[in-house]
This record gives C-alpha cells, structure tokens and sequence, in this order.
C-alpha cells in the first residue's frame, strides 16, 4: 500500500462529521436556512465523491444544545444519506458535542488507514459548557489533529473566538455567514471544498498540525433585506 497519489488507496473513508448548534437562538429563520442548506448541499457532495473515485465519503451529524447528541451516528455513504432535519432546543453545549466526536477519532472505532476526516462546526452563538476541554479531548486523538476543519459563524452574535480556535490554525478563518444566501454559500463551500482537501492522502510523516490545504472564501452578500 502506499500513501503517495496514484498509489494502491482503494475505497478508503473519508468520515464528513457536521456539528450543527441547535440552541434555542437558531429558532425561526436560522435553523429553517441551515437545514435547507446542508439537504441542497448533498448533490454537491456526491458529485465531489464521484470524482474522487478513491475516496469513500461517509456522512454523519452531531447537534448540539443543553446536550449533544448523534443525529446521524452511523456513517452513512453520501450516495444513501438523506438529511433529516435538526429542530432547536436548549443551551450551547459545545465542549459535550466535541468530547462525542472524540470518541469516534480513535483507532479503532476509526480505521488505521484512512484519508483525513473533516469536521465542520457552525453556531451562531457563545458555548455554554467547557468547550476548551472539548477541544483538547479532539487534539489528543491521532486522526483529530490531521482532521480538515471548517467552521461557519451565523450571524453577528456568533463568537468567531471560539470558531478561530477550533480550526487549530491561525492561517484560517471562519466563514461568516450573516444572511440565508451566505449560509448557503458557506455550507456549499464547507460541503465540496473540505471533502477535495480530504481526500488527500495522508502521509505518514507529515505533520498532522501542518497547514490544510485549502482557502476558505470571502463571502461576499449584496442582499441587505436577507441580513439576520
């Protein structure tokens, strides 16, 4: 086996694990875009996977409010995952929801041969529990310190401090999501562009803090009514 393009990679997993903020401040209009988004974003995401024929993408979703829980726990393959929708409830709990993906970055319940997972958070507002241990408890497993991540901040509340830590790289920025059509677009972005950074191989002396091979965009809004 080798871990070079064009070596011997054959339908090794790509794991797209999405942790969504579900608390009571995404009611109304927010959690209705965010679900519309991620359902329109699957297209995209197959035909991502399509064209990276070595990689197989599995899709899950975390949600997270006065507790975190698995939306979808078991990886789905994205040509047989249809988005169920996530409804509010509750508080903030980040750190829990990070602390449960965790638990799914070890070898095993993750294999030891695989490309690179990809972890996108978005929350439009302040965690409520200790999101600080959350985030080691994810820097201290293998695959999630080589883990792609994005984070999408939904409107002006949002504390982009939080989301700038999580990406573990002071190179990247959040995308900030401040009306329906730059949450879409950024769910677009995070949806296609992550998953191609991911299907890399991972090689076995790179250093998994090393800076991910992607550029997150500025998304711009000539949209002022849409504004949150």
């Amino acid at each position: 086996m080798s871990d070079i393009p064009g070596g011997a990679m054959a339908n090794r997993p790509v794991h797209f694990i999405w942790l969504l903020d579900c608390s009571y401040s995404m009611q109304g209009e927010k959690i209705g875009q965010l679900n519309y988004a991620i359902r329109e974003a699957i297209p995209e995401m197959r035909s991502v996977a399509h064209d990276n024929p070595a990689a197989q993408l599995l899709l899950r979703t975390v949600t997270f409010s006065t507790t975190a829980q698995w939306h979808h726990q078991v990886p789905v393959p994205v040509d047989d995952f249809t988005w169920q929708d996530v409804q509010v409830d509750g508080m903030t709990n980040l750190g829990e929801a990070l602390t449960l993906v965790s638990r799914e970055l070890q070898s095993p319940p993750m294999p030891q041969r695989a490309l690179k997972p990809v972890l996108a958070l978005v929350s439009d507002g302040v965690p409520t529990d200790d999101w600080k241990a959350g985030l080691k408890a994810i820097d201290a497993t293998p695959w999630g310190r080589k883990a792609v991540r994005v984070s999408i901040a939904i409107g002006a509340d949002a504390d982009r401090g939080v989301l700038q830590e999580f990406l573990g790289n002071p190179e990247l920025q959040p995308l900030d999501a401040n009306s329906p059509k730059q949450l879409a677009a950024a769910i677009r972005w995070a949806s296609t562009a992550a998953v191609k950074a991911a299907s890399q191989p991972v090689a076995a002396s790179a250093d998994p803090l090393a800076k991910q091979p992607y550029a997150p965009p500025v998304l711009d809004d000539d949209d002022d009514d849409d504004v949150w």
